[in-house]
């Protein structure tokens, strides 16, 4: 016999966390550069479309079909009797739906620790390994009758099962991955690269916390008697007062520490908190869960600059803090504040000794597993796109798509590191004066023999940083840049829409403006090109004028003067 209401909420949770994928979508998507932004959307696609029949195919039955320790049985397209681990009136398809789905949120967590700059091929196919092997037989020890639940190991909804498998991973493939180009300095200082929409990554947040209600709260498989009615209910209070308290003492932490309350840290801290939660949220009392929160707003902001500065892993989401760190940090803590048997509610140290081995076992047998797959990956098809193909985004490179925002202007792109300014000898780099300029006072040039220029210049937005260096190295350290869009004579390049040649498609381009004096128009001409050349259409082009004069309207100055300093 089925029961409805039973049925019926584990349906809902299955849905609710399916509609995490957007939520993870939105975040990450926000979090990073626009150039990106598609190739990111069909990355969090098709994790989900992909891991759903290989956990069909194998993992499911890895996970659930068999009592095995260590691995359950082979059992391929759910055939098998899986009576026994059925919840009370659930039908196997709506069990196998909702557990797929929670697979689907282990494989896409993965993606925000290496986007922008991991080959789409390769994304694909270590997705697929995550949701045919490696969550699921972790998976079994903890939820298919493995030897940790055999010891008593608990994780509610997926702190460990889930979100560290991801979050391990994450850290793995980007270290193996190495750093986005222009995020670390010569001398290894990290340098911030600002994600494109922080409205869309704080879309996705409250989208993941909406949905988190059913992650956690639908996890009870169960919606009969008094005593499940009021767990659920509890599940809810205790996952939601997590995230709030997480969210404050990050605002106040960061506020301490840097001056100002950070925006992207604390929408981090909210998913730190929900995932720190998840493992206790059936076994902490509402002050218990708010312990859990305050613990998360410290600890996810420290992790952060860890990963950052410390071991140089370039992670653009947080996605190794927020579920690796806060996820292996709420597994432990619910051995220490669970009610019923924590170490700090007199029930000794055997629950969390027992949580520490689960937590440790299962960061051991991701890391090995997810290595081996990374590595192959790496010396076989290539885990990393090119250089060329980062820098102009892996949109166009991967999936021909000029921009996600067609008919407006993405604002991302124009900040990053530059290279520092040849100079004399001699010079400090407070007197940093360029080697040409050097030459030409020699030559007794005074300012005002020297004539001032205009050069426009349009170009790729992707190739920005380079001109910018390029610029730098000769001298010209003054520009105006705006973002336009445009084409040429051939009505920029031949793009393709649902399979439809796009006419008149207008591009994305930068303008940048400097007046030069003392610097050769031919030198700067000639820097622009050695900058901007690909030999493919689009390139850009620059124009040069004739400049009668410059005010600078602080100090009355006029001409080369003018140009100098402000």
């Amino acid at each position: 016999m089925y029961s409805s209401v039973n049925t019926i909420w584990v349906l809902l949770g299955a849905a609710l966390v399916f509609f995490m994928q957007a939520g993870f979508a939105m975040c990450e998507a926000g979090f990073t550069r626009s150039k990106n932004t598609g190739n990111i959307l069909m990355k969090n696609l098709m994790d989900f479309c992909i891991g759903t029949p290989v956990y069909w195919l194998v993992g499911f039955g890895l996970m659930f079909g068999g009592a095995g320790a260590l691995i359950g049985g082979f059992d391929p397209l759910v055939r098998g009797d899986y009576s026994a681990i059925l919840p009370d009136g659930v039908p196997l398809t709506a069990f196998f739906i909702f557990q797929t789905v929670f697979c689907a949120t282990g494989a896409t967590i993965v993606s925000g620790a290496m986007a922008e700059r991991t080959k789409f091929i390769s994304y694909c196919i270590y997705s697929l390994m995550i949701s045919l092997v490696i969550y699921p037989v972790s998976g079994h020890w903890i939820w298919g009758g493995g030897w940790l639940s055999q010891l008593g190991f608990h994780d509610f909804a997926g702190s460990t099962a889930v979100h560290m498998v991801g979050g391990i991973a994450a850290g793995v493939g980007a270290k193996i991955l190495g750093p986005r180009i222009g995020k670390y300095d010569k001398d290894g200082k990290p340098q911030a690269i600002l994600g494109h929409n922080l409205s869309i990554a704080a879309l996705g947040v409250f989208i993941l916390w909406f949905c988190w209600f059913g992650f956690n709260g639908c996890s009870t498989v169960s919606m009969e008697g008094d005593s499940t009615m009021a767990l659920a209910g509890s599940i809810f209070c205790t996952t939601n007062m997590s995230a709030a308290v997480a969210c404050v003492v990050t605002m106040i932490f960061t506020w301490l520490r840097y001056g100002k309350p950070d925006v992207s840290m604390t929408f981090n801290a909210a998913l730190g908190g929900l995932v720190a939660v998840t493992a206790g949220c059936d076994m902490v009392s509402i002050f218990g869960a708010a312990v859990i929160g305050a613990c998360t707003g410290i600890i996810l902001p420290l992790a952060v600059e860890f990963f950052d500065k410390v071991a140089k892993i370039d992670d653009p989401v947080g996605a190794i803090s927020v579920h690796g760190v806060c996820g292996a940090m709420g597994t432990l803590l619910t051995g220490l504040l669970a009610v019923d048997g924590g170490l700090f509610y007199g029930g000794g140290p055997s629950f969390f000794i027992t949580q520490c081995i689960g937590v440790l076992s299962v960061a051991v047998w991701v890391l090995v597993t997810i290595t081996i797959v990374f590595l192959v990956l790496k010396h076989t098809i290539g885990l990393r796109c090119s250089a060329e193909e980062e820098i102009e985004g892996l949109d166009i490179q991967e999936h021909g798509l000029a921009s996600a925002y067609a008919d407006f202007m993405p604002a991302g792109g124009l900040t990053g590191p530059v290279e520092p300014v040849a100079v004399s000898g001699g010079a400090s780099e407070d007197e940093a004066v360029p080697v040409q300029l050097v030459a030409r006072e020699k030559a007794g040039i005074s300012a005002s023999d020297v004539k001032l220029s205009k050069v426009t210049i349009l170009c790729n937005q992707a190739r920005f940083e380079v001109l910018k260096s390029a610029m730098n190295a000769i001298g010209v350290t003054g520009m105006t840049v705006t973002q336009v869009l445009g084409c040429g004579v051939q009505k920029g390049r031949t793009e393709y829409y649902r399979g439809v040649e796009m006419t008149m498609n207008l591009l994305p381009k930068v303008q940048v403006d400097v007046v030069v004096s003392k610097v050769p128009v031919p030198t700067v001409v000639a820097a622009a090109k050695r900058a901007l050349f690909t030999g493919h259409i689009g390139d850009g082009k620059i124009f040069i004028y004739d400049v009668e004069n410059v005010v600078k309207v602080r100090t009355g100055e006029e001409g080369f003067d003018a140009l100098q300093g402000d």
